[in-house]
């Protein structure tokens, strides 16, 4: 292959450059389509060393036979000539990094969303006998609110004594399992780790081994345990088991994927065909084979919902009977319709939680309900117009705040 002019690359017009990594540069492209995809071209010291750009080749074809929702997948290759690169579906979106590093940690329903897509996508590369190896906040690209992982495969098939010594990074401290560290085999339970690594880096929005040089962390991921303090509840657990220090101890993509709720669509790989082949699942705590949903997440998940419910049911009725009582002299239609209105909402979710049979859920809005009518009642008594109008500004000043600053 000839090379290429400054705005081609093969067939693919290089479009804006999107950044580069330990292996290569990635630019926004065109293909002959006109479709938009992602080109990774090696950096010169990775297409020099000819042991790993043969071991890529062989790796390629079971590269392109990795699909799914939560991936960036390879959809072509040119491992010849001066220049050589690989093709990727293209995901418009921020890495995950980014986004910890700007909005801080990830809560309530989309860190479920990326627990459970990260799962899915590992799941995934691993049934199609693909370690990824370098599974990291930076690989994950948040596309409209679902995460999609690049780069799998690249490091563990570039993995060569050429490319180390001429600087590429095949693997990030913090992220790597201490097994790796210590020069052991890089197996799924690696990735495994690094799903744990980063699920608690993302729900926390620190580092689950702490900062600084990467010895200092690559000591603390060998010797000493993980911070998941602020680590929630239902996921906590399964995060710990996920850092283990023994691989035969950590769950396999499949387990973590069940264990969070998420059906395994149907084969599309015989297994004959597989490259990975200690893909065995040793049963855990809260997993038995052929069970789709863990009781303990999955409960724990319901418990929070349930939790985020009440307090939004409280503090709308703190607001309607503040509300009510603050316009009540003034506007006394107004104060009806406000309390109208609430005691309607809470008849309606109340008949949801008869439906549904659960029956604390109808009793709570019921004395919620109950209890604004007395809180306005009580304002009404104790404060002046006056004072419950300007209680009401102050609230509405704090909720304006608190929305700019979300």
């Amino acid at each position: 292959m000839s090379v290429p002019t400054a705005g081609q690359l093969g067939p693919y017009r290089l479009l804006s450059r999107l950044g580069a990594g330990g292996f290569g540069e990635v630019h926004l492209a065109l293909d002959p389509e006109g479709h938009t995809v992602a080109v990774k071209v090696l950096h010169p010291h990775v297409a020099a060393d000819d042991v790993a750009l043969a071991r890529l080749a062989r790796e390629v074809d079971t590269m392109r036979r990795v699909r799914g929702p939560y991936i960036a997948e390879v959809l072509d290759a040119s491992l010849e000539g001066p220049r050589p690169y690989l093709v990727t579906k293209y995901v418009q979106g921020r890495s995950l990094g980014a986004v910890l590093a700007t909005g801080g940690p990830v809560r309530g329903d989309e860190l479920v969303r990326l627990a459970r897509g990260l799962a899915e996508a590992l799941a995934s590369i691993h049934g199609a006998g693909v370690v990824h190896r370098d599974l990291k906040p930076a690989n994950v690209i948040i596309s409209d609110g679902e995460p999609h992982v690049i780069d799998f495969g690249i490091a563990y098939a570039l993995d060569s004594a050429a490319v180390t010594v001429s600087g590429a990074v095949l693997g990030t401290p913090g992220y790597l399992a201490p097994e790796v560290l210590e020069g052991g085999e890089v197996s799924p339970s690696a990735d495994v780790f690094a799903w744990g690594a980063t699920m608690a880096y993302a729900a926390s929005g620190r580092q689950p081994y702490g900062t600084g040089p990467a010895p200092a962390v690559a000591y603390r991921v060998v010797h000493q345990e993980p911070d998941l303090d602020d680590v929630p509840s239902w996921l906590v657990s399964l995060v710990r088991e996920c850092l283990s220090d023994d691989p035969a101890a950590r769950p396999t993509a499949a387990q973590l994927r069940a264990r969070l709720g998420v059906a395994a669509p149907p084969p599309t790989i015989p297994p004959e065909r597989r490259r990975v082949t200690d893909m065995r699942e040793p049963p855990t705590e809260r997993w038995r084979p052929g069970k789709r949903d863990s009781p303990g997440i999955v409960d724990a998940l319901v418990r929070h919902r349930d939790k985020v419910r009440r307090r939004w049911v409280v503090a709308t009725g703190v607001l309607a009977g503040l509300v009510a009582a603050a316009v009540h002299q003034y506007f006394p239609e107004t104060s009806v319709l406000v309390l109208a209105a609430y005691g309607v909402g809470m008849l309606v979710d109340a008949g949801f939680g008869v439906v549904a049979r659960s029956r604390p859920r109808a009793l709570f809005d019921l004395v919620s309900g109950a209890g604004t009518v007395g809180l306005y009642a009580a304002l009404i008594a104790l404060f002046s117009p006056f004072t419950l109008l300007l209680a009401l500004a102050t609230v509405i000043v704090v909720l304006v705040m608190i929305a700019f600053a979300s």
